[in-house]
């Protein structure tokens, strides 16, 4: 039987650390969940797949409706990722990734590429293009400190940050939070991007956006540079009148992970699948590109007045689905005491929002960075950062598997690659086994391939399937 206090000390725990009531109470609600064995899991046989969606490519909005739309949008970026699979301990979106426009040496973040990104559209189109930040605890002094030289990025006096909330990790065997005193801020966790819907709530952005004339919101990841403004999306989801819409995109052999939009045949409503939501005898079917064609980007549009009456009648407490996600206390000892992880999608609420859609976008605008291998090929040439700050793909992507041992930390992946990243325009692949060094002005060609025991990469040098 479950420690039946374990829900009161986390209650108090979040009420003594400051949490948001809204938090607080949909953590409650997870905790139930959790305690009566839900899994959240969605059954194949219980879906019917997503396939008659509007194309992006084949929208036909006016250039009016299209400036319109987007003078009424504001964008937000969730920024509460520390990259700890890449070993990092500040946020993210100040990782350096590419030389900036104009070729002056310097080198600009992911978060310096969506202030640029944002200040174009705003120059090109006349929108007053609010940009703003969904925090944690543990990345908003950087990210603010980071923000300092970009004084313009606030709009109409609307905050240009706010703050995601965290909660208790609970011992496995028990339910009851962690104690942890090697380091006390490994106790806590934050509980997934569902918690954009009590974040927001608290922070009373959604009003203040309303207040100040705006009716629509894009929300994005703020490693996903491809999720640009876009007037054209912007026009159609106003002209659509849905509360809420996903942007998906065609699976390739590459996308093995990732949600994806079913409908639930109970009801017919449209329901978000994430992996972790995926039966194990389920994720042939779920990966496979013929019945299910489309995964989920985590680009979201919102209808601000929807989305604000939503907000009000749940107090923040959207009905979302469990995601456990077990772990240890501390990522980097795999001894350290099992923990489970609350956590939801916000892409869950397509299922709350009556009228939700969807759209299929192009790839460009999906280009997340969650290992390192994803890293290299985003600061290859593979991509040039036009003078507008997009990121427009030269070749198709190549499939890059550098060896875990060496380069899945940012420090080993970036001291391998001191001299920079190499060509992979004219790569199908690159595979690293082994402890390799990379001169400049490497190239990789067809299906790259590095193996033994590693060595430096001579400046200049093409690395084809046999190795250089």
């Amino acid at each position: 039987m479950t420690d039946p206090t374990g829900l009161e000390q986390a209650r108090t725990k979040m009420t003594e650390a400051g949490v948001a009531p809204a938090a607080i109470e949909t953590f409650t609600r997870f905790y139930h969940l959790l305690e009566s064995g839900e899994t959240g899991l969605i059954r194949e046989s219980d879906i019917d797949p997503l396939v008659d969606i509007p194309s992006r490519a084949e929208l036909t909005i006016s250039d009016e409706d299209a400036a319109a739309a987007l003078a009424q949008t504001a964008m937000l970026k969730l920024n509460g990722g520390l990259g700890t699979s890449m070993g990092m301990d500040q946020a993210k979106s100040l990782l350096p990734v590419r030389e900036a426009p104009g070729g002056d040496g310097e080198i600009l973040s992911f978060l310096d590429i969506i202030v640029g990104q944002v200040r174009a559209a705003r120059e090109a189109t006349g929108a007053r293009l609010p940009l703003l930040f969904m925090n944690s605890f543990r990345t908003r002094e950087d990210t603010l400190a980071a923000l300092e030289p970009y004084p313009d990025v606030a709009v109409d006096g609307l905050p240009v940050d706010f703050l995601q909330n965290r909660e208790p990790k609970l011992l496995s065997n028990d339910l009851t939070p962690v104690v942890w005193e090697r380091d006390p801020d490994l106790e806590w966790c934050p509980p997934g991007h569902g918690d954009l819907y009590p974040a927001l709530h608290a922070s009373g952005v959604v009003v203040a956006l309303l207040e100040a004339g705006f009716k629509y919101m894009c929300v994005s990841n703020s490693d996903n540079l491809g999720a640009t403004p876009d007037a054209t999306i912007a026009g159609w989801f106003a002209a659509s009148g849905a509360p809420y819409a996903a942007e998906l995109c065609r699976k390739t052999p590459a996308d093995v992970k990732g949600g994806q939009l079913v409908i639930r045949k109970a009801d017919g409503r449209i329901v978000q699948r994430e992996t972790a939501q995926t039966h194990p005898d389920d994720v042939a079917a779920s990966l496979d590109p013929t019945r299910h064609p489309f995964f989920h980007t985590n680009n979201l549009w919102f209808d601000l007045e929807a989305l604000a009456a939503e907000l009000e009648r749940t107090s923040g407490v959207l009905e979302l689905p469990l995601i456990r996600n077990d772990k240890t206390v501390d990522p980097a000892d795999s001894s350290s005491p099992k923990v489970v992880q609350i956590e939801s999608a916000m892409g869950a609420a397509v299922a709350v929002f009556e009228g939700a859609t969807a759209i299929e976008v192009e790839r460009s605008r999906f280009l997340p960075v969650k290992t390192t291998n994803d890293l290299l090929v985003l600061r290859s040439d593979v991509y040039a950062l036009t003078p507008d700050y997009l990121l427009e793909a030269q070749a198709p992507a190549p499939l890059v598997d550098l060896d875990k041992q060496f380069y899945k930390l940012i420090d080993g992946f970036t001291e391998r690659f001191a001299a920079g990243a190499p060509s992979l325009r004219d790569a199908d692949s690159l595979t690293v086994h082994g402890d390799w060094t990379f001169g400049a002005g490497v190239r990789a060609e067809g299906k790259a391939e590095l193996a033994g025991e590693g060595g430096t990469v001579p400046d200049g040098a093409t690395v084809g399937p046999e190795g250089f």
